[in-house]
């Protein structure tokens, strides 16, 4: 299956002194790097009307048109995994994401990723960038994703994830018991030092979150997240920063905080959840094509809602 694509936009002057392949991928994020890459090679990408290379550098202001065939692209292999689909028709899969499932094949998982799995129900997703994948949650992170079959749903729903129209809703169990809900507005970008970690960062990028308080506990809070950009670990890095780190959070999360007085099934339901305490609950979005508004809800997964149950059962 092939399909014509044609790009365009202009290089802000932000980045102005980067190699064309570079910017490109800051400007469409969602092609992978060795696919913008190729393209140039094929002079499928024009700057300023003028045919290019990868290494060469941009001064910021110049116009790009891309007019390539997207071709599926054979690295990533076709698998039979399980998914557990909420929804679909022939824009839109939307899909409930167990805990555990990486999202996206890399150096440390090259397949058993989603990507693997969705390539196995629908090969013609072969044809959409990452598979029709959007957006992503992480590894541990369960719950609601949405994945587009089409190119026309694709841009869509880019467009609304970059407009921040996606309405994104999590719960998030946190160390320490919070007043009251709040707002954090902070950049992320790469940890200085730990480059496997984020953190705010005065160089990152625009990141805000949302959250309210559902229910309290001796040393733990339920909460409702809702994002309105979608950085990588934001959640995360976010209710760390506020020092309220999500349970279970094996990169920035700390030592457990074990409730003074708390029942042995207590101190063991919580130092033996090692994944983050988040689950994408709520997803809303406007169809690509009906432009319906459309929402789906899911149930926590069976052991975060376990952990839920002892701590309302106390100490």
């Amino acid at each position: 299956m092939h399909e014509t694509i044609h790009l365009s936009g202009q290089v802000p002057e932000t980045l102005a002194g980067r190699r064309l392949d570079q910017a490109l991928a800051e400007l469409f994020p969602e092609y992978s790097r060795s696919r913008l890459q190729q393209w140039i090679r094929s002079g499928s990408v024009l700057l300023d009307d003028q045919s290019v290379t990868s290494k060469q550098r941009v001064s910021g202001g110049e116009n790009i048109e891309i007019h390539a065939r997207l071709e599926a692209q054979g690295e990533v292999l076709a698998q039979d995994i399980p998914l557990q689909v909420c929804f679909e028709d022939e824009h839109l899969l939307v899909l409930n994401k167990p805990a555990g499932l990486v999202v996206h094949p890399a150096a440390g998982n090259p397949d058993g990723t989603l990507q693997n799995a969705l390539l196995h129900y629908d090969p013609d997703l072969a044809a959409v960038p990452r598979a029709g994948i959007v957006h992503r949650l992480d590894k541990e992170t369960s719950g609601l994703m949405v994945v587009a079959r089409t190119l026309i749903a694709h841009n869509s729903l880019v467009a609304q994830l970059q407009a921040r129209s996606m309405g994104r809703e999590y719960l998030a169990l946190t160390q320490g018991v919070l007043t009251a809900g709040g707002t954090v507005d902070a950049p992320i970008g790469r940890h200085p030092r730990d480059r496997l970690r984020m953190a705010v960062v005065t160089s990152g990028k625009p990141a805000v979150t949302h959250y309210r308080v559902l229910e309290r506990f001796a040393a733990h809070t339920l909460t409702q997240v809702r994002l309105e950009t979608g950085r990588t670990h934001q959640i995360r890095v976010h209710m760390a920063h506020v020092h309220y780190p999500l349970v279970g959070d094996p990169m920035y999360g700390g030592r457990h905080r074990i409730p003074r007085g708390a029942s042995p099934a207590l101190r063991d339901a919580l130092q033996n959840f090692q994944r983050q305490a988040l689950h994408a609950v709520r997803l809303r979005l406007e169809h690509p094509v009906t432009a319906e508004l459309l929402s789906w809800e899911v149930d926590m997964p069976s052991d975060f809602n376990e952990l839920l149950g002892i701590l309302r059962a106390g100490t």
